[in-house]
């Protein structure tokens, strides 16, 4: 395909029959449980674009606050950012370092290197009561080439896999879906050294190919109680299909203009 091809689609399908996830769920199957109810068969070149949220909750990463001590440097957060204290805690254990904190916003760079609110720590859509809170995954590239690995070994079909969540970022108001992990895809394409429609080389353009996808799923799966927390892609540029990961998205803090 070339970039003068006038009919290129792109399809986009949230699956239906996702039922809510508890702890040590098997999200391989229920994933193709979806794929299946939803009149569809994976195909090469296909992708899977998963919400973290369920991810966390079937790799049990929800954490009752009463359970958690805050430490000293925490209650010091807690007073300047107005929040509880035992989310603070663990909002550090979650983090690398604390980026910014003010009243109400707490911003960190969190484990895998993403900078964000709150650690990605959320108590919605968690269910229980609203002592309970849900982790990122340890680790969210792992988790998808771990769940790629899986639905090729059952159905014979490798698809890229994709996890989601939306993420606020510090020149633009709104979160936006983004990629915290990504196998099958080179997450950051590398454009440069192709031309443009007048000739001219592209020197600088890469492309966030893993956070694209992600905000065009997050469309679909909302953010509130839509409960379809799975959406599959056809029709990908076949030239973003290969090895990566979302850690190749994350600028290293030498060139981070906002640190």
């Amino acid at each position: 395909m070339t970039g003068h091809d006038t009919n290129r689609q792109l399809q986009l399908t949230a699956l239906r029959g996702i039922p809510l996830v508890a702890g040590g769920d098997d999200l391989t199957a229920i994933i193709l449980h979806g794929v299946e109810v939803s009149g569809l068969a994976l195909q090469p070149g296909d992708a899977l674009v998963i919400a973290q949220k369920i991810v966390s909750k079937a790799e049990r990463r929800s954490v009752a606050l009463a359970e958690v001590t805050p430490s000293v440097r925490a209650l010091e957060l807690a007073a300047r950012t107005d929040k509880d204290p035992r989310l603070i805690e663990l909002i550090l254990r979650e983090s690398n370092e604390v980026v910014r904190a003010r009243q109400g916003v707490i911003i960190v760079e969190q484990r895998c290197g993403v900078v964000m609110a709150n650690a990605g720590i959320d108590a919605s859509n968690v269910g229980g009561d609203d002592a309970q809170v849900l982790l990122l995954p340890e680790d969210a590239d792992a988790t998808c080439a771990h769940l790629r690995a899986e639905i090729a070994e059952r159905t014979g079909c490798a698809v890229a896999v994709l996890i989601n969540d939306s993420i606020g970022r510090a020149w633009r108001n709104g979160t936006v879906g983004t990629a915290l992990g990504s196998a099958g895809l080179h997450a950051l394409y590398d454009a440069r050294g192709r031309r443009d429609l007048f000739g001219r080389e592209l020197r600088a353009t890469e492309i966030g190919a893993a956070d694209e996808i992600a905000a065009a799923a997050s469309i679909l799966m909302g953010a509130a109680d839509e409960a379809r927390p799975v959406v599959h892609v056809r029709g990908l540029p076949t030239e973003w299909l290969g090895s990566g990961t979302a850690g190749d998205l994350i600028r290293a803090r030498e060139r981070d203009l906002f640190r």
